[in-house]
C-alpha cells in the first residue's frame, strides 16, 4: 500500500506578522507608574480624611 503524502503551503499557523519591531512615541519608565500611583493613592487618602470639611460636605 502506497503513502499518500500531502503537502500543505508553508505558513505561520494563521499568526500574521505587520511589523517586526514597534517603536512606541510616547515612552513611560516603570518608575514613573510607581511614582505617580503612590501619588494617587496618598491623594485619596487625604480626600477621604480631610475632604468633607475642605469641600464643606
Amino acid at each position: 500500500m502506497a503513502q499518500q503524502r500531502i503537502n500543505l503551503p508553508s505558513g505561520s499557523g494563521g499568526l500574521m506578522r505587520y511589523f517586526d519591531e514597534y517603536h512606541s512615541k510616547i515612552r513611560i519608565k516603570p518608575g514613573h507608574i510607581i511614582i505617580l500611583s503612590i501619588l494617587v493613592i496618598v491623594i485619596m487618602l487625604f480626600l477621604y480624611s480631610f475632604g468633607n470639611s475642605l469641600l464643606g460636605i
